[in-house]
């Protein structure tokens, strides 16, 4: 308000004095040079803003506060060595690590793993995102990366520490390969200075130790000059948790809830196949949100599987669906459901009609172990799985619907996994030398040999199915138990 009463009475003032005669042009030009070095103030203060930072007392993360990353702890662990030992290291002619780059899917605990790694060494943390050095105006990204190593030096040297880390999350934004942004020439300016930053960093003389950290999803992104040995020395892939992973996850962020005596986390450990650790997380917030809603004391089973259900598919839906089209998705998930009972037998967790984001209905499969690979006839039975919705469809109520267009891609996809594994009729092939006629035979062939399997199955186990669809419209939602109960009957 002071700012905008100054410059109107500054520009009444002008134009008095050039009504009276006074040649004003000198005092214009004082002005406009005052102004320029007040703007070029202000742009120095934004290209000058200090970077976001935690201080080591504030860092509270632990290597014991991460589940399911053993691994990548180990790993990390051997890689800070030459923090917690510089006299061995410098004894035996170590070159100590410069950088290390942690690689992963989101949400895999990548940043939680950099904290530990701080809180491990007792030293100074600095984090940043990649997307903080980058701006329009030039140079200001080289100048950020130069005053964030500085300034890990100095709190270093405040708070008494020998040693620093420097955290750099999304990197493959200021680290992409040079010249990719041939209009904004920022990027690459800003990756030669971190570049250069890394290369002279003294590795036994300084009496601050700096080790630079990063974290991607995008590894493919990134240039290769930072990549090589003297810069990010260690990869470290940071990957989606196994079961046991998954169940030390879930004992970690129910620590604090109150569990009931008979709530089976294994069990929900081994149906989220395939969540990162901030699934898991978001799952058992879910599930005490839920409780919350009963008003109930404790957390159960109950209320974490009706969390996973709501991670995976989102909110239920509060729209009615007619008659016909409940009739229609039941019969459709009991051909889910038998199908997989029938190919895979103990497979299925839960079927339900109750609709959820997208989904009219779905059936939740968790199998007995985690599976890295598959075999030909686990790839099949898994094509048949998904082809027992539409098959029950039209072999009951005499047509398909379009509910089984999701259910095609999936099934497609896995034929042509099994076409470039190696693992089809054609034998081991190059896809460069596949022609696009002789793939689409082959997908079909392999699709059609399924379907074939499907229908008969269908057809022998047809009064299983309509039981399982009628008592599934009459409960909405069964167990795995409750679905095998009704087929083995």
């Amino acid at each position: 308000m002071i700012r905008e009463v100054i410059i109107g009475f500054v520009l009444a003032l002008l134009v008095f004095l050039g009504l009276d005669g006074v040649d004003i042009w000198p005092i214009v030009l004082l002005l406009g040079l005052g102004g320029a070095i007040y703007a070029s103030g202000i742009f120095n203060r934004l290209g000058t803003r200090t970077v976001r930072k935690v201080q080591v007392s504030q860092v509270t993360t632990s290597f014991q506060d991460i589940g399911g990353q053993n691994m990548a702890k180990n790993e990390l662990k051997e890689a800070l060595e030459f923090i917690l030992k510089p006299d061995v290291i410098s004894r035996l002619g170590i070159r100590p690590l410069k950088g290390i780059l942690l690689t992963g899917v989101p949400g895999t605990g990548k940043t939680l793993l950099a904290k530990a790694a701080a809180h491990y060494t007792e030293s100074v943390f600095l984090s940043a995102s990649g997307s903080e050095f980058v701006e329009m105006y030039a140079g200001v990204g080289a100048q950020r990366v130069r005053q964030l190593f500085q300034e890990a030096r100095n709190m270093a040297r405040k708070e008494s520490k020998s040693s620093a880390i420097i955290f750099i999350d999304e990197i493959e934004v200021m680290a992409g390969r040079r010249g990719s942004n041939q209009s904004h020439l920022e990027y690459d300016q800003t990756l030669n200075q971190l570049l250069v930053e890394m290369d002279g960093m003294p590795v036994h003389d300084d009496d601050v130790r700096i080790l630079v950290m990063a974290a991607t999803n995008r590894v493919d992104l990134l240039d290769q000059a930072l990549m090589r040995p003297g810069r990010f020395d260690r990869l470290v892939s940071v990957d989606l948790p196994d079961r046991e992973g998954r169940l030390s996850i879930l004992k970690l962020h129910t620590r604090n809830k109150p569990l009931d005596v008979d709530a089976d986390l294994e069990a929900i450990a081994r149906e989220t196949f395939g969540f990162s650790g901030a699934h898991l997380e978001s799952v058992c917030n879910e599930a005490a949100i839920l409780a919350m809603r009963e008003e109930s004391e404790t957390i159960g089973t109950k209320h974490l599987r009706q969390a996973v259900d709501k991670v995976m598919l989102g909110e239920r839906m509060d729209r009615t669906l007619r008659v016909d089209d409940i009739k229609r998705v039941s019969i459709h998930e009991s051909g889910h459901a038998l199908i997989g009972e029938l190919v895979a037998p103990g497979s299925v967790s839960s079927v339900t009609i109750a609709p959820r984001g997208m989904a009219l209905g779905f059936v939740r499969h968790a199998p007995d172990d985690d599976r890295l690979l598959q075999t030909v006839s686990e790839l099949k039975a898994d094509i048949q799985v998904l082809l027992g919705g539409s098959t029950a469809e039209r072999m009951i109520l005499g047509e398909r619907s379009t509910g089984a267009a999701n259910d095609f891609e999936k099934a497609w996809d896995i034929a042509r996994q099994m076409v470039f594994s190696g693992i089809s009729s054609l034998g081991v092939i190059k896809e460069e030398a596949l022609s696009q006629d002789l793939l689409y035979q082959t997908l079909r062939d392999i699709i059609t040999e399924q379907q074939d399997i499907v229908d008969a199955l269908i057809m022998e186990h047809r009064e299983k199915l309509l039981r399982l669809a009628d008592t599934l419209l009459e409960h909405e939602t069964l167990s795995g138990d409750q679905v095998r109960s009704l087929v083995a009957s």
